[in-house]
């Protein structure tokens, strides 16, 4: 798995990018990626997308996006419901306003990832397909971290010894466990686990759930589809992070790990590592640099 700046994509094999620290933008990171089919598959129907700002000055206006989509098996055209959402969010990115709250915007980039989804499917064939797909998308910018999701794509966060969870699948079970109709034990055994309650492409409108994070230098975020979620715990998360500072052979360890144990389900992995921030705060909607 060789370093390269950008982005290259495989729907039978593995994909992988890793991008170098820029020390002179205010918040830097370096990531890598990684999707791989998984042992029974034929294909892969997660797709994986990022931007990077190409200035200092555009990392401020902008920052950086990074999003994990994985087509809703049992659907038609999987692959194609993940790479459409993608697209459409990085585009809706790229384009947006200077400055623009991120999660705000966030919320409004997966509207129209779904609405794009929605009528691909209708006007997939006469009397359209089904067509669905799952999302987590982390924007970032000065010392904040973004997240918007729907499905049960996850993004962790990683500080020190410790993976914290900061999104909430969109799931059957989940949904009744937070209802208290299911206990965790009883949802973990449960054969509909996986039965989305949310996805991108079902419907004209969607539930986004959204959330802000304040971030920290030695942060590490990772999103991931349910294909390695489902196969690693949460608490070895920080303990296999730790392993190495390479970020590409972090992700080639989470990737073979879940294909060990199951590789059932496509994988995909980010890992983003917060290499500097700049600490701002917010008066009457504006950022100012606080020392």
């Amino acid at each position: 798995m060789s370093s390269h700046r950008g982005l290259l994509f495989n729907t039978v094999g593995s994909v992988s990018g890793l991008n170098q620290p820029r020390p002179d933008a205010g918040l830097d990171v370096e990531f890598a990626q990684l999707s791989d089919p998984g042992r029974i598959r034929g294909h892969n129907e997660d797709y994986l997308g990022h931007m990077a700002p190409e200035t200092p000055a555009r990392a401020r206006t902008h920052g950086w996006l990074f999003a994990v989509a994985d087509g809703v098996g049992g659907h038609d055209k999987g692959e194609v419901a993940s790479r459409t959402a993608i697209d459409t969010v990085m585009a809706g990115f790229g384009g947006a306003v200077a400055g623009e709250p991120h999660a705000g915007l966030l919320e409004r980039l997966l509207q129209s990832a779904n609405l794009e989804v929605y009528e691909a499917g209708r006007g997939a064939s006469p009397g359209g397909i089904a067509m669905a797909t799952t999302m987590v998308a982390c924007a970032l910018r000065y010392d904040r971290a973004a997240i918007a999701h729907v499905g049960d794509s996850r993004c962790y966060l990683v500080r020190g010894n410790r993976a914290t969870l900061l999104t909430r699948d969109h799931t059957v079970v989940n949904d009744q466990v937070r209802l208290g109709i299911l206990s965790a034990e009883e949802a973990a055994q449960s054969e509909r686990r996986h039965l989305l309650s949310r996805s991108l492409g079902n419907d004209m409108f969607v539930g986004v759930e959204t959330s802000e994070h304040q971030i920290y230098a030695g942060d590490v975020l990772l999103l991931c589809s349910d294909g390695l979620h489902g196969a690693i715990e949460t608490g070895e998360i920080s303990s296999l992070i730790a392993r190495s500072s390479d970020l590409e052979s972090v992700a080639a360890q989470f990737v073979a790990l879940a294909n060990e144990r199951d590789g059932s389900d496509n994988i995909s992995v980010q890992l983003i590592r917060v290499l500097a921030v700049e600490r701002i705060g917010m008066y009457r909607g504006r950022p100012y640099k606080l020392r």
